[in-house]
């Protein structure tokens, strides 16, 4: 059993970063796969970026690619997503994920575990 707590969203202006965290409790989290997902309003939850749970490899949407990145410290069970030139068609809740893997999967059924969402608003 994995908990997850999401934090570090806010409102940013166009062009501006946030930097968001997930902090996991309970047993094994670097055998885990990390995701972050995002949910704008009346959409589906779409994948954002991963990363394997060795920390080793990393995965992005090409919508994010470039601008966003993902990281992870097994030592402290902390998973970040760090976002860089913000645009307002980032703007959604923002969920990381667990899931049961090394290797992670882009899609939500994939992931077994997760945060409670933290709201992302660029503004133009």
């Amino acid at each position: 059993q994995v908990q997850l707590v999401d934090a570090g969203g806010g409102l940013v202006q166009a062009g501006g970063s946030l930097r968001l965290a997930c902090a996991a409790s309970g047993r094994a989290f670097s055998s885990y796969a990390m995701g972050w997902f995002r949910q704008a309003p009346g959409m589906e939850r779409e994948f954002v970026a991963a990363i394997a749970a060795s920390g080793g490899s990393t995965y992005y949407a090409d919508s994010v690619k470039g601008r966003f990145t993902i990281s992870r410290d097994n030592a402290r069970n902390i998973a970040v997503l760090q976002m860089n030139n913000l645009k307002p068609e980032d703007t959604a809740v923002y969920y990381c994920a667990a899931e049961d893997s090394h290797i992670p999967s882009g899609r939500v059924e994939a992931y077994d575990y997760w945060g409670q969402g933290t709201q992302v608003t660029v503004s133009s």
